[in-house]
């Protein structure tokens, strides 16, 4: 699989951006501006052989699970043609002779299970820095999807960063980082990753979603339905879309309990226990004791004798007799 240089399209002179400009309209600058300078210099960087084992994944997580097949397309073109691209890492910032993946934890993984040296730039910056990084090389790929990018931007929120800082990141305008903020208040976490990456779903199809799980009780049967047999899917995109479907049925609600009454008879000698229940629709008579067959017989063979009596106890009552 041939893979372009990222180094080229995110650090070098072809990054996008004119006027002061990145592709979505949002202006470049502080802090992204001081990043795309420093892609500039480290695309002169010199390039060093790092044993993958002593490199850890960033601190924030820009890809979700089940992208196998790019993965394996990947691991062959390395393994046959050797690393085209170099990964960007940083000294690890905590742990002394370690090193934090900025972008390329793809390659990062395929060296690893390859048994190679992984071709890497190694740059001292921040945190800030290292998401605006990531965030930008972010922004020269094409496979992330809306879902992905979505979860990066909240988890740089949560790490304490700011809306602009993540609005750099990911050259978003105001309204897709409003409704990106929209999909991750409205739709639990659980959710989102049990319908995966959804490759073929945009923002407005994950927006309409958000919609859905804002009226009550949704974002509880959501959750209970992506945990059931009926959501299983091989395919991401299936997954979105049996849960959309699902959300914008009739609700189901349980049937309303039954207001039963219950009582019981046993004659003066006990020789027969009688167990009543009445639903209102249902009128139910059990008898229990050895004597319980000859007696439900000796009842049954009255029946049109006692439904009579009722009958005419009934008319009696209506017409005051």
């Amino acid at each position: 699989m041939a893979r372009k240089d990222i180094f080229g399209s995110v650090m070098g002179p072809a990054t996008g951006v004119a006027n002061n400009q990145d592709v979505s309209g949002y202006a470049v600058r502080g802090a992204s501006r001081s990043i795309i300078q420093s892609f500039e210099e480290l695309s002169k960087s010199s390039v060093v052989d790092l044993d993958p084992a002593l490199v850890d994944t960033s601190f924030v997580s820009d890809r979700m699970a089940g992208d196998d097949e790019a993965f394996q397309e990947l691991l062959v073109a390395i393994r046959d043609r050797g690393q085209d691209s170099p990964v960007l890492v940083r000294p690890h910032p905590e742990i002394s002779g370690r090193f934090q993946t900025v972008f390329g934890h793809r390659r990062v993984r395929v060296a690893r299970q390859l048994g190679r040296p992984v071709r890497a730039v190694v740059k001292k910056m921040g945190d800030e820095d290292h998401v605006i990084a990531q965030g930008q090389e972010n922004a020269a790929r094409s496979d992330l999807s809306f879902i992905e990018r979505t979860l990066f931007a909240e988890r740089i929120l949560k790490r304490g960063h700011s809306p602009d800082t993540v609005k750099s990141a990911l050259a978003l305008d105001d309204t897709t980082f409003s409704k990106m903020r929209s999909v991750t208040s409205s739709i639990p976490e659980q959710v989102i990753l049990a319908v995966g990456a959804a490759k073929g779903i945009g923002r407005d199809r994950w927006w309409q979603l958000a919609k859905l799980l804002e009226h009550p009780g949704a974002a509880a049967r959501a959750t209970e339905y992506v945990e059931s047999a009926d959501f299983a899917q091989p395919g991401s995109d299936g997954r979105f879309a049996h849960l959309f479907d699902y959300l914008s049925g009739p609700v189901k609600r349980p049937p309303a309990p039954s207001k039963s009454q219950q009582k019981s008879w046993i004659p003066r000698d006990k020789s027969v226990r009688a167990n009543i229940t009445d639903t209102g629709k249902v009128f139910t008579l059990a008898l229990k004791s050895k004597g319980a067959s000859p007696f439900g017989a000796f009842i049954a063979g009255k029946l049109d004798e006692l439904f009579e009596a009722f009958r005419e106890s009934e008319i009696a009552k209506k017409t005051g007799d």
